[in-house]
């Protein structure tokens, strides 16, 4: 019962408002900054559907994760919350 509550909350978070502006950010620092998500993908050392799931809201991302693209999209954390 208690894993299907935080699951439940989960989706709910990954599909808020303010989690979909931050996706937008997201993506909008990722053109900003002249990157294909190939190009960020391959940066990350990960597959370009990673980046693709990130910014459509379907994976979410932890501080570090954030930090990174952050660094890589030359914008302050701050930019994106």
């Amino acid at each position: 019962m208690l894993s299907q509550i935080h699951t439940d909350n989960m989706k709910r978070s990954l599909h808020s408002k303010e989690y979909k502006e931050f996706t937008k950010r997201l993506h909008t620092a990722r053109l900003e900054s002249g990157l294909t998500q190939v190009q960020v993908a391959k940066k990350l050392k990960r597959p370009q559907s990673y980046v693709s799931n990130i910014e459509s809201g379907q994976q979410r991302v932890d501080v570090v994760e954030l930090q990174k693209f952050a660094k890589m999209y030359k914008k302050d954390i701050t930019y994106f919350i």
